[in-house]
């Protein structure tokens, strides 16, 4: 027969397994162990239901209730509140004192009472100065200053003690022993000029340093620097910081007004600062400025004086080709110089008798000669003054002259005067007082050598105003 591999032990389980033995060979298993409550069933562990095989041990007044692994027994009854089952089942008093976690608040007992208890007060004695703690199990200090319970005045300060308190001075009170206060130190006058570098004032417990006007107190609460009062534009235009103040000044052209802050600007055209313009002053802010007639000047360039345009020179006149233009100040006249019947036009001022009909007297003794002159003079030229001469050239040993003003002299701003036998003038005897333009028709008779000559001369008079 055949020996079976496990009696032989020759197999190869290990030792948590169970040898079985076949035929020609063997199996091993697994050994399973149940913990207690379980049963082993193929192989799987099995809860056992203790109260339905009953197996359990609960008495009478209980009733089994099966858990995983194990079994409860629970009481059949209720107790009341306070009160508690034993294992046979009877209700009795429950000690919450000793079961239940701090069933009193800190300071208080606890009693036990049938189904119930109580909490007492603890009472212990403390002496002045000291308070039961909230357990109630020790005296601690009472904090006298912090609760307001003290004596202690304005000025001091409280300091809590074991079981009492100490009232001290602040800084800045001394204590009088005969009034039993605090008394506050006058640190100004204790330490005159060594407090602050300018004013000192005292205050309750303290001082304070303060600065006169201009200056401002310094970081350190005690030294004062000076106010720079320019950096809030305190002045009209500008500012001057000095040393504990500022002072404001005007820019050229305006004046400091009495509030010392406030620029007015200066008229320099109403004051007539020495005759700073010719014609016209204009005041503008801070300056002024010169103007000149709206025609026939230009500005100099010193600013000033009005400087008189030539037009005919620069071209800006509207005379024909057939006029000339002459210029005359602030502006400029346009003339014709033309020649009447029997006279020829031998320059462009001068006109020469020819041709006269045999028959015409009045042609024969005309001038033998019409020129034509420009004469211009400002309203502010002195009277009398002469104005034009007039003789033969050449002139000859035994002439003699005559003349007179034959026309244009109607008003006699003009007269006439002989200086020597062959030499006439003529003089502007009356002031102008307003521009105006004459046109003299100055006649010469010259008598050489037994016979009168006749010579014209046609003088425009131009009175302008003065310069500019």
């Amino acid at each position: 027969g055949w020996f079976g591999l496990c009696v032989t032990s020759t197999h190869s389980c290990q030792a948590s397994e169970r040898c079985v033995n076949t035929v020609g060979s063997f199996v091993c298993e697994r050994t399973v162990t149940c913990p207690a409550g379980f049963q082993l069933r193929n192989q799987v562990c099995e809860d056992i239901d203790e109260c339905m095989v009953r197996s359990h041990n609960c008495g009478q007044r209980f009733a089994c209730e099966n858990t995983e692994g194990s079994f409860l027994c629970n009481p059949k009854q209720r107790c009341l509140t306070g009160f508690t089952q034993d294992s046979h089942g009877n209700c009795i008093d429950m000690n919450e004192c000793s079961s239940l976690s701090d069933p009193c608040s800190a300071g208080f007992h606890c009693i036990n009472t049938v189904g119930s208890y109580t909490c007492q007060r603890k009472v212990i004695m403390c002496s002045q100065g000291y308070h039961s703690s909230p357990d109630g199990t020790r005296c601690i200090d009472v904090d006298e200053c912090q609760t307001g319970n003290h004596g202690c005045g304005e000025g001091q300060i409280c300091h809590n003690l074991p079981g009492s308190y100490r009232c001290d001075c602040q800084t800045g009170y001394l204590y009088d022993a005969l009034r039993q206060v605090c008394s506050d130190v006058n640190e100004c006058w204790s330490y005159p000029g060594r407090l602050c570098a300018q004013t000192c004032e005292n205050s309750p417990g303290s001082y304070q340093c303060s600065c006169t006007a201009g200056f401002s107190l310094a970081f350190d609460g005690k030294n004062c620097e000076d106010l720079n009062e320019c950096d809030s534009s305190p002045c009209g235009q500008e500012c001057a910081n000095i040393y504990g103040s500022y002072q404001c000044y005007c820019r050229q052209g305006f004046y400091l007004k009495e509030d010392g802050h406030t620029c007015e600007d200066i008229d320099e055209c109403s004051q007539n600062i020495g005759n700073l313009c010719v014609f016209q002053c204009v005041n503008i802010p801070g300056s002024y400025q010169c103007a000149c007639p709206p025609n026939g000047y230009t500005m100099s360039t010193t600013g000033h004086t009005c400087r008189d345009i030539d037009e005919c020179t620069t071209g800006v006149h509207n005379c024909s080709t057939e006029q000339t233009c002459f210029n005359v100040q602030g502006g400029y006249r346009c003339l014709s110089f033309s020649c009447p019947p029997y006279y020829r036009k031998v320059s462009d001022t001068r006109c020469e008798r020819s041709g006269c009909p045999a028959n015409s007297v009045d042609c024969q003794t005309s001038p033998l000669r019409i020129t034509y002159y420009q004469l211009s003079f400002q309203m502010n030229i002195v009277i009398p003054t002469q104005i034009f001469r007039i003789g033969p050239s050449p002139a000859y040993r035994g002439d003699n002259i005559a003349i007179s003003i034959t026309h244009g002299n109607e008003e006699n701003y003009f007269s006439t005067r002989k200086l020597n036998s062959f030499t006439g003038a003529v003089y502007l005897q009356r002031q102008v007082r307003q521009p105006r333009d004459f046109l003299i028709d100055v006649e010469m008779k010259l008598l050489r050598q037994g016979a009168f000559t006749t010579f014209l001369a046609r003088i425009y008079v131009f009175i302008t105003s003065n310069t500019l």
